[in-house]
């Protein structure tokens, strides 16, 4: 128990994590967030944070945000290459694994109800929503959605997910000083906004339910 409360701690201190990871600890978190089934890792606000660090040549480490953009998309489209490989070989037996410490049949039953909702957009949508973006290509491969469709759709969301997380980083730092004090509060911010398409699509979808009921 006291080996997973510094766990915790660890991944919460995002700019200690950043400079004792580098690239490839940023690299490996992405990846297993995104393929090893294990969604608690910070993987927006660690992002975020690199993306300041990476603006910031005089940090105590250096990294380059094109190299580290390139390092994490990578991992980010093969984890979920991964997490739909999982779904398509056991999917049906993931749907009646007992909850753990660190899965949730809660988490994985949500993503599925997304998925049948979107559909294939819930590769891209689901990149930028904490828990979903694990279980989402896992739901496409246990509904053994066309392989060539998904990998277009993970790519696509993949890209879109990474550079944009590192880049606001990158960027916005530079034109509000003193934002890299409140890197989580900002993450939390970008994650708020990008789930709001999701939220207003559910909203319409039950009101439209209730309609017809």
């Amino acid at each position: 128990m006291d080996l997973l409360l510094d766990l915790f701690h660890r991944l919460r201190d995002l700019n200690g994590l950043v400079s004792t990871a580098g690239y490839a600890g940023i690299t490996a978190i992405i990846f297993v967030e995104t393929g090893l089934l294990f969604p608690f890792l910070p993987g927006d606000s660690l992002l975020v944070t690199a993306g300041v660090f990476a603006s910031a040549p005089n940090q105590v480490v250096t990294l380059n945000v094109w190299v580290l953009g390139l390092l994490c998309s990578t991992a980010a489209i093969a984890g979920d290459q991964i997490a739909y490989a999982i779904g398509r070989k056991s999917g049906e037996a993931l749907f009646s694994r007992p909850d753990s410490r660190w899965f949730k049949q809660s988490h994985l039953r949500a993503a599925h109800e997304f998925y049948e909702r979107h559909g294939g957009k819930t590769i891209i949508m689901a990149r930028f929503m904490p828990f979903a973006r694990t279980f989402a290509p896992v739901v496409a491969g246990a509904a053994r959605m066309h392989y060539p469709t998904f990998v277009f759709y993970n790519v696509i969301g993949g890209l879109a997910w990474i550079w944009s997380m590192l880049l606001i980083g990158y960027y916005v730092v530079r034109l509000v000083p003193g934002l890299e004090q409140n890197v989580e509060k900002l993450a939390i911010g970008i994650i708020i906004v990008s789930v709001l398409p999701g939220v207003f699509g559910w909203w319409k979808a039950r009101r439209g339910a209730a309609r017809r009921a």
